[in-house]
């Protein structure tokens, strides 16, 4: 036992971990006198006011394990009397300066409920329930020496004495309020949720109008990681206010609370924080997952599913892969008669969503809003097809490239699947398709490519040449490509200062005073045309080779396309006459999308077409093949190996061996390395 306290009191975490795992080792199967000796030790620690703050922490963690192991043995007087003494401890420690003290006590708080039941908590409740009420507001003008700071995980931040607190502007005071600890306020919350989760469905009687108010204030907090536990409360108390049998009482049905606890969860599904949207994501699945009747559940399907649907395309990967198993849990094979049925309100989400701060949100919004094209009954998003085209028009010029992205491939599918609705914005939709076939990024002129050639296939041959003369000029411009010399164009051309390049504006004062801050851990909000580092104004200017890299991939696109077959096989030379300019930096990754791209041309136009000019690309791959550059020369070999599937081995050989002998053991290497 005298090891155990060691470790149970010891000065580090692991250590005082290991003393618990040794503590529920030692009172496995323990009798009387054992777990009142235990009880004694641990109560020492805990009445002496000299304590290191790492004693009481273990000791609050033994004695939680003992109130658990006393849920299966008989309470007797003395182990009552550690019971109570226990109790007035975790109420005083609440309030203490170390978050991982109030943490422990709010944990054995709920260890207590489990065991007691929820008289426990009627005790307690008007103390927990007036810190939280008392934290609600903060003044971060306050600065009085006495208040002690917490940060964003709770850890002390003490002012030094006689220190008085920076006044913030209005911006930083926000991000301050949303990012910052909040006193006692997160770990009141926390001891509620144990409590909730210690008395289970005893609970239920508990869950007033009076209460549900409190709770709906800290999901609308200012600050973030408060919103994140009032859900994680929130899920709690939805857990044990639910019951299968239809004789229970369900405080959150329809006719009850259920409406009001529906509004506050799309509010949190649809919050700028990931942590946010995950914690109501898990309160919402189960919510609606509680309804052991369909029509139950459907109740609240105008208000959630929407938000949950859009969350399934969300960037954080804990949000995206929650949502889609909670969409497949709760409308199981039936999502698109739901997103049928209530169409309506899908698109009116997806529409606000598209004016969202967070980039990622505006992003996910354009994906749903390309997804009610491709996956919903035509009949049923006609309706609506002008508003979501004039909406993705918006999206097109967004500052994040994602968005801009999303609204492309959006915009493609809609004139693929409605082309008689869409024809009418054809005239504004063509620029902006050219713009993303030469943008910097490389997915977006992938991006537009597709859209171009769905474009084609809606319209046929008219369209095709109205999109020709851009092929042609794209894929001749490379030749007035500028050298290396000008890679950095927009770099000061001045000596630079400790081997640092800076670009031209990075002293401008008016793009770096009184402008917007944001906190670490969040995401920009959109831009206006107005200003900003993200104007569209200093985008990168587009280069000729971006260009034509957009056009190697709208031929392949376009080769898909049975009529277009013959226009297609006659642009082939012009495919090599592009990419034999290498007098610039950049012609690796021009060669790398033809070698990429080359097998699907194959594919599009036939053998037959394709072995006509197989020899002008062979000097291309082989080159790729040989080049410094991993990715291209990668990408190179994976165009030998689909090429010689696609056209047989025997005969891509024989035809590389009469152009030139050497390149057979070039490739054999590199089918050698790819088959290893």
């Amino acid at each position: 036992m005298e090891d155990i306290c060691q470790l149970l009191f010891s000065v580090k975490k692991l250590e005082r971990d290991q003393g618990v795992n040794g503590l529920n080792e030692f009172l496995k199967e323990p009798k009387p006198e054992t777990i009142h000796m235990v009880e004694k030790m641990l109560l020492e620690t805990l009445n002496d006011s000299t304590s290191a703050w790492e004693s009481k922490h273990g000791a609050l963690l033994g004695a939680n394990a003992v109130v658990l192991k006393l849920k299966y043995t008989t309470v007797d007087d003395e182990s009552e009397l550690f019971l109570q003494a226990v109790y007035k401890h975790c109420l005083e420690f609440l309030t203490d300066l170390e978050v991982r003290i109030r943490l422990a006590s709010g944990e054995l708080m709920g260890s207590l409920c489990n065991l007691k039941g929820p008289d426990v908590y009627s005790q307690c409740k008007d103390y927990v329930l007036k810190l939280i009420k008392d934290n609600l507001e903060r003044d971060i003008m306050d600065t009085s020496e006495s208040e002690t700071f917490t940060d964003s995980e709770g850890e002390g931040d003490y002012k030094q004495p006689g220190q008085r607190r920076r006044r913030l502007s209005s911006d930083a005071s926000q991000i301050f309020h949303d990012t910052a600890g909040w006193k006692f306020l997160e770990t009141s919350m926390k001891c509620l949720q144990f409590m909730v989760d210690g008395c289970g469905e005893n609970f239920k009687p508990h869950i007033t109008n009076d209460f549900l108010e409190l709770l709906f204030r800290t999901l609308s907090h200012t600050n973030r990681f408060v919103r994140e536990t009032g859900y994680y409360v929130l899920g709690s108390l939805v857990s044990c206010g639910t019951s299968c049998k239809e004789s229970d009482y369900n405080a959150f049905s329809a006719e009850n609370f259920g409406h009001h606890i529906s509004v506050q969860l799309g509010v949190g599904l649809s919050d700028n924080w990931s942590q946010v949207r995950l914690a109501s994501s898990e309160c919402a699945r189960k919510f609606l997952l509680s309804f052991e009747k369909e029509e139950d559940r459907e109740e609240f399907f105008p208000a959630l599913l929407p938000k949950m649907c859009l969350n399934r395309y969300y960037v954080a990967e804990g949000v995206k892969i929650y949502s889609q198993e909670s969409w497949r849990k709760i409308v199981k094979e039936n999502g698109r008669a739901f997103v049928k049925k209530y169409i309506d309100k899908f698109v009116a989400h997806y529409i606000s969503q598209t004016k969202a701060n967070n980039h990622a949100v505006r992003e996910a919004a354009c994906a749903c809003i390309a997804e009610l094209a491709s996956k919903v009954e035509p009949e049923s998003t006609k309706p609506f097809v002008s508003e979501l085209l004039q909406t993705l028009l918006e999206c097109f010029s967004d500052d994040s490239w994602p968005v801009r992205d999303a609204a492309c491939l959006a915009c493609g599918n809609f004139v693929l699947c409605f082309p008689n609705e869409s024809i009418g914005v054809l005239d504004k939709l063509y620029p902006l398709f050219f713009k993303n076939l030469k943008d910097g990024i490389s997915s977006v002129r992938q991006g537009a490519a597709g859209a171009l050639a769905n474009v084609v296939k809606a319209y046929g041959i008219d369209a095709y040449l109205k999109i020709k003369p851009q092929i042609l000029d794209g894929l001749k411009g490379v030749k007035v490509q500028a050298s290396e010399s000008e890679k950095y164009s927009d770099m000061d051309k001045g000596p630079a200062t400790f081997g640092v390049v800076k670009k031209l504006r990075d002293n401008d004062m008016e793009l770096h005073t009184n402008q917007q801050m944001y906190s670490c851990g969040s995401l920009a909000p959109k831009m206006g045309r107005g200003g900003g580092c993200s104007d569209h104004k200093f985008r990168k200017p587009s280069e000729p080779w971006e260009m034509a890299d957009g056009c190697v991939h709208l031929v392949a696109e376009l080769s898909q396309i049975t009529e277009l077959i013959s226009q297609i096989t006659e642009m082939l030379p012009m495919l090599h006459e592009a990419v034999s300019y290498k007098h610039y930096t950049h012609h690796v990754c021009l060669l790398q999308s033809l070698c990429l791209r080359l097998p699907n041309i194959c594919k599009g136009i036939g053998k037959k077409n394709f072995k006509q000019h197989l020899e002008l690309f062979l000097p291309d791959i082989f080159y790729s093949l040989n080049c410094e550059n991993l990715l291209t020369s990668c990408a190179a070999g994976q165009c030998l190996s689909a090429l010689s599937t696609e056209l047989g081995p025997n005969i891509i050989r024989a035809r590389i061996s009469n152009f030139n002998p050497d390149y057979l053991a070039l490739m054999d290497n590199s089918m050698y390395v790819d088959a290893r």
